[in-house]
């Protein structure tokens, strides 16, 4: 039996990885404590902003720095929700202290949840659109688009910072503790939250997994190879960036709202520069153009922050230091690629001994 399963094809051991870590993640309210599993459910959030990431830097070759802004976009739509629902009618506090007196008129869409889980997913989806469009139909690339993309974090960030009366300002929204009349704190509730973002994530990656695997995501490694050969045999390059953009924009924006419900608080910090540029160092150190990789790589790297921080809290940051340093120098196709890198020596050992094997007729 054990030499049936050792033979399955490779197809069939992905999936079977697949269903075990599935149920691994499903049942892990029954095996880590309350602290653990919140922890946990940030860190799966954080992989499905990975895994959009991937989709738009790893296979398409686009690097962006702004998915802070569209994980913050996202986490404040929650944020606004809740914060109205914890009001009951009447204006937020930050709101009265700032001299307002009435409710402004975008946050009174909020006081539907429906709306506010369209809006925290197409808000960041139409904002990469229109950035797509002006950028991709000009050809805007490389580093150039890039530094576009660090000007959205450094513009939204001031404008929310500046803007007290309406998102916080540097403090953010904050001070609600109740969904559905639920407190957000309590071990049930958390626990339901934890499995809605592990079906979000599995969700996420099946997503991805699809269009990587289909005629689009072809498409878009043959722009990551070359977009002026895709342009030349009658592709549009630009429109599957926009759309490869857009997707991986929403999911960063499903993954703020979810990282709200488990943390409680976001703030402008939460969507700027520092952000942004971790969650490129999740996909670059877990692999990029893997998806698996890039989830977890934000699973891992968080934990390891999180572990270092708790045991060595004079000395984490040269641990993470380190242990970036390590992977981009002796793992430079991320932690995912040291398993091509051993199936590839598996495959050229066998080749060896098949060559070994060859009998050649007599003379």
């Amino acid at each position: 039996m054990l030499h049936k399963l050792l033979r399955l094809p490779q197809g069939k051991w992905m999936l079977a990885l697949y269903a075990v870590a599935a149920i691994a993640l499903f049942c892990a309210p029954l095996y880590l404590s309350d602290f653990r599993l919140n922890l946990l459910a940030k860190f799966l959030a954080y992989a499905i902003v990975a895994l959009g990431l991937d989709l738009i830097w790893g296979y398409t070759g686009i690097l962006s720095l702004g998915h802070g802004v569209f994980f913050g976009l996202g986490g404040y739509a929650m944020a606004m929700y809740l914060k109205l629902t914890a009001s009951g009618g009447r204006l937020p506090d930050f709101m009265e202290w700032s001299g307002l007196t009435a409710l402004p008129w975008f946050w009174k869409p909020f006081n539907s949840f429906a709306f506010t889980v369209l809006a925290g997913i197409l808000v960041p989806a139409l904002l990469a659109l229109i950035l797509g469009y002006f950028t991709f139909r000009n050809r805007i690339k490389g580093v150039y688009f890039t530094i576009l993309t660090q000007a959205l974090v450094i513009i939204t960030t001031t404008l929310f910072i500046g803007q007290q009366a309406y998102t916080g300002g540097t403090n953010g929204v904050t001070g609600y503790t109740k969904l559905f009349g639920y407190s957000i704190a309590s071990p049930g509730t958390k626990t339901v939250l934890y499995l809605v973002t592990v079906a979000f994530l599995i969700a996420a990656f099946v997503l991805c997994r699809v269009l990587v695997k289909s005629r689009f995501g072809k498409v878009l490694r043959a722009i990551n190879d070359g977009e002026n050969r895709v342009r030349f045999i009658g592709y549009n390059p630009a429109t599957y960036q926009m759309i490869a953009f857009s997707v991986s924009a929403g999911l960063a924006g499903l993954a703020g709202m979810l990282f709200v419900l488990h943390v409680g608080i976001i703030s402008p910090s939460m969507m700027g520069i520092v952000p942004s540029i971790e969650m490129v160092l999740w996909v670059a150190i877990g692999g990029r153009g893997t998806l698996v990789g890039a989830a977890l790589g934000a699973i891992l790297l968080n934990s390891a922050k999180s572990v270092f921080s708790e045991t060595y809290p004079d000395a984490w940051l040269f641990f993470m230091g380190a242990l970036f340093v390590i992977v981009v120098v002796f793992l430079p196709k991320g932690a995912a690629g040291l398993f091509t890198q051993l199936k590839w020596f598996k495959r050229k050992e066998a080749g060896h001994e098949g060559a070994d094997s060859v009998r050649y007729p007599a003379v």
